[in-house]
């Protein structure tokens, strides 16, 4: 898709090879465009980097996630803006951007990014109807900026976490769509703790956990509705343990088509 597709050459190379090598069937964004498909597969956007992570891992351990669930996908990743913490990537200048998508899963890290007129670029494609998925550190991203527009898109309010730990997840609304598989007792890979300050209005809490400082309890998973658009997020995915947590991944895909309309 050579309009929309802003990955380097570099990272475009290893991605191939990587997944010609192991992770055969997955499409990146050189490959079959959403737009060139009139079938009922799912055409899905990741946008990645930043701070923190390894990132190319993450997209691989999600593509694999949803073939292993039956998901039949065409993914596009967007891996752009470098390791730092302030990037404006050049993808979300078209403002079209999201419109052959039908969902996008935000997996980036860009804490000190503030341009008020960049972030609704992205926001408002969102509230006007495009699912989307919210991962771990996007949940920090733009955290330094002035506007709430990102934070009520997210649902939830968060500019710092606890310390790397194995949290148990307690479900609290194990009725909803997204979390009728969850086990009951599940402990989390080793990850970071999110402390949230704030709760949005129409956001529903799905499952929480303690923190080990306070015994203070803060959301983990959760849904928001923000304008037009269904929202999945989870503070969760710090680390390579969390991405090869079977749970983890599941719930992350099933939030995925929850967010996108596939799941009722």
């Amino acid at each position: 898709m050579t309009s929309h597709s802003t990955l380097s050459r570099r990272f475009a190379a290893t991605f191939l090879l990587a997944s010609a090598v192991l992770f055969s069937g997955f499409a990146s964004a050189d490959a079959t465009s959403p737009t060139e498909s009139d079938d009922d597969s799912l055409r899905v956007l990741i946008i990645t980097s930043g701070c923190c992570h390894d990132y190319d891992f993450q997209a691989k351990a999600i593509q694999m996630a949803a073939t292993k669930a039956g998901v039949d996908a065409q993914w596009t990743v967007v891996n752009d803006g470098g390791k730092g913490t302030q990037a404006e990537i050049d993808f979300y200048s078209d403002e079209n951007w999201a419109k052959p998508f039908d969902v996008v899963i935000h997996n980036e890290c860009f804490a000190a990014t503030t341009n008020p007129d960049y972030i609704r670029q992205i926001t408002k494609a969102h509230h006007a109807g495009v699912p989307a998925v919210v991962i771990h550190c996007a949940v920090h991203t733009y955290r330094d900026a002035e506007i709430d527009d990102w934070r009520e898109f997210l649902g939830v309010t968060s500019r710092r976490h606890d310390h790397q730990s194995h949290y148990p997840v307690k479900v609290v609304a194990k009725d909803h769509p997204v979390m009728r598989e969850y086990p009951a007792a599940h402990v989390s890979a080793k990850d970071e703790l999110y402390i949230i300050e704030k709760v949005w209005p129409n956001t529903t809490v799905l499952a929480t956990s303690k923190s080990e400082r306070d015994g203070k309890s803060h959301p983990v998973i959760w849904t928001n509705q923000y304008g037009d658009a269904r929202v999945y997020g989870t503070t969760y995915g710090h680390s390579t343990e969390t991405f090869q947590d079977d749970v983890f991944l599941a719930n992350l895909v099933r939030g995925m088509l929850w967010a996108a309309g596939r799941v009722e």
